[in-house]
């Protein structure tokens, strides 16, 4: 695909960012819709078949957000005062303002992550609570995938089952938030079923590096998602003549997960050139779609001047911490945009007090 010609800047700040496809949008003009509250919409029936069917369940459930589809599950899982067991650095605990506890009435019960995103089983057993009436009750267990603030790693299979089998030999629920499963199924060479099937629900995002403009899928058993869609009401989230963007969730579905390799070899190519340049450090192995950076302290600026320098070169990324930048690669960058954007760094980089936007030609990283 072309690169993203919104005003000629390359944007890599999220797999948010992405537009619609031409394909998408001519989905959407043509689609065939009913009242979807009343499970009347054809083209939402249709892609919460296809998405429950792709990972591996009975039913899904179409809602606005992976946010709402998260909560959702909450909900459906979990009685007001039980408890969820999370990882640390989970979007679950700590990008979703609270709503766990705030809306759902559920207690999170934060666990350290791992560098490869996982939570130990022991450290899970240890923070089961005993019945006592001091207590609340262990209910759910939560994890990402991949997983964001590690790096976009890519949570495995077998950990997946292990945590499965761990969940339901102790009477517990296992909810999969897979707001960009495709990558971490693609980064394994698994079929996205096998990240998610062992699990009681998830979630995936079709708004991210699938392209789609808005949307996520809840899957899980009928009765679950019976269950879901009351809860789903309840949140405000039945959107009626749902399925004009249900349609661009359908191609989606059909025709992006088998390009997200091109992303992960682009992201790679952007942490090989990142590490090329004097007083920048990628973070981690880049596994999948995103890279995370440093900048040395020795440099005489920090993360957002080093922003604000890119963007006055037409290029966007992420502000993390007082000095790490996050970028991720989507449909709309393509091998030469990250060319390009390898040369505006090392111009920010070695640029002076001053920076006028460059026009010099791509560099040979």
């Amino acid at each position: 695909m072309p690169s993203m010609s919104l005003n000629n800047i390359i944007d890599l700040r999220s797999d948010t960012v992405t537009v619609p496809t031409p394909a998408m949008r001519e989905a959407m003009a043509s689609a065939e819709v009913g009242d979807d509250v009343f499970g009347e919409d054809p083209t939402v029936n249709r892609l919460q078949e296809m998405a429950a069917e792709r990972l591996g369940f009975e039913a899904g459930l179409f809602v606005a957000s992976g946010t709402q589809g998260n909560l959702i599950a909450v909900m459906t899982h979990c009685l007001p005062g039980d408890e969820a067991i999370v990882g640390d650095q989970t979007h679950f605990y700590l990008g979703e303002q609270g709503g766990m506890a705030s809306i759902a009435g559920v207690n999170p019960r934060p666990l350290p992550n791992q560098p490869d995103g996982t939570m130990r089983l022991e450290d899970i057993q240890a923070a089961i609570r005993a019945d006592d009436a001091h207590y609340p009750i262990t209910r759910l267990i939560a994890i990402e995938n991949t997983h964001n603030k590690i790096g976009g790693v890519a949570v495995t299979a077998e950990y997946t089952q292990a945590l499965a089998d761990f969940a339901h030999g102790r009477g517990l629920k296992l909810h999969v938030d897979g707001a960009r499963i495709f990558n971490a199924a693609a980064a394994l060479d698994v079929p996205v079923s096998a990240l998610t099937r062992p699990a009681d629900s998830a979630t995936f995002c079709l708004s991210k590096a699938l392209s789609a403009p808005v949307g996520s899928v809840l899957c899980g058993s009928r009765d679950f998602i019976k269950a879901a869609h009351r809860r789903r009401k309840v949140l405000g989230g039945g959107m009626r003549q749902a399925g004009i963007l249900a349609a661009a969730g359908i191609v989606a579905l059909d025709e992006m997960p088998q390009r997200l390799k091109d992303d992960h070899a682009n992201a790679r190519l952007l942490a090989d050139g990142v590490s090329r340049i004097q007083g920048l450090t990628p973070v981690g192995s880049v596994p999948t779609n995103m890279v995370y950076f440093d900048i040395d302290p020795a440099l005489p600026f920090d993360g957002q001047e080093l922003c604000r320098r890119l963007e006055r070169l037409k290029i966007k990324a992420l502000l993390t911490g007082p000095r790490r930048i996050r970028a991720v690669l989507h449909c709309w960058i393509s091998r030469e945009d990250v060319l390009e954007t390898l040369h505006a760094l090392d111009a920010a980089v070695n640029a002076g007090d001053t920076m006028a936007p460059s026009d010099t030609k791509v560099g040979s990283y």
